[in-house]
């Protein structure tokens, strides 16, 4: 059986874990919704995937340091605004 959960961190470092309302793929929608606005899709260390607000950057959202922490490049880069992760399969 496969993992149907996924972790959403938020900026300020709480975490909520959800499933997809279908119970198998997240939908566009949901993502957006957990991100507040157009998705990007970026790879963790481990293999899963950050879903995070394509503009965060550009839209002045504040950082997300465990997220940063989990991007397979924190190291150059900051993760800006709340984020879902997510094993592949619950992302198409």
């Amino acid at each position: 059986m496969k993992i149907t959960t996924a972790l959403i961190i938020k900026a300020n470092g709480s975490e909520i874990f959800t499933s997809p309302k279908n119970k198998k793929t997240f939908t566009l929608e949901e993502l957006q919704e957990i991100v507040g606005g157009l998705i990007e899709l970026v790879e963790c260390k481990d293999g899963k995937l950050i879903v995070l607000n394509e503009e965060g950057k550009l839209i002045g959202l504040p950082p997300n340091d465990k997220a940063t922490n989990l991007y397979k490049y924190g190291d150059q880069d900051t993760i800006m605004g709340n984020v879902l992760v997510a094993d592949k399969h619950l992302i198409r």
